[in-house]
């Protein structure tokens, strides 16, 4: 499994993130490519605010989602997303575009981070997990636009 925060895994995001365009259509779900780059950010933030969480995220949500954040299994179409990163409105892509392409330069540039809080649902990572997680989330959205 990549990581964000190594090198190839960086690369092969960046990379991909180059090909997408405003006008491409999703192979599933309803977020349009403008939508997708705003949901991603989501994520890379958590990661890279660091934030120790307020509350425990759901005990059965963590033993059985968490081993499947990083592994090389690709997750399943249409899973379900926390409501705040529902993206339920028009986005303008190239904005969205561009502050993707920060978080994700942003979150990479923490590999040699020390310390990773707690993830707000899934509890305790470690920085490998962190940047394998990062990673599958965005591939898993560039293959929904087949990137």
């Amino acid at each position: 499994m990549k990581s964000l925060l190594e090198t190839d895994g960086y690369e092969d995001i960046r990379s991909r993130l180059k090909k997408l365009q405003p006008e491409m259509k999703p192979l599933w779900g309803r977020m349009d490519a403008a939508q997708m780059v705003w949901h991603c950010q989501i994520p890379l933030e958590v990661g890279i605010k660091n934030k120790l969480p307020k509350k425990k995220g759901n005990l059965l949500i963590r033993l059985f989602f968490k081993k499947s954040l990083y592994n090389d299994k690709p997750w399943k179409k249409n899973l379900p997303t926390i409501p705040r990163a529902r993206a339920t409105e028009s986005k303008d892509f190239n904005q969205e575009y561009e502050r993707l392409l920060e978080l994700v330069d942003t979150f990479h540039h923490l590999k040699s981070r020390e310390s990773w809080n707690p993830h707000p649902m899934f509890g305790s990572l470690t920085a490998e997990q962190w940047g394998k997680l990062e990673y599958k989330h965005l591939d898993h959205h560039l293959r929904q636009f087949d990137l």
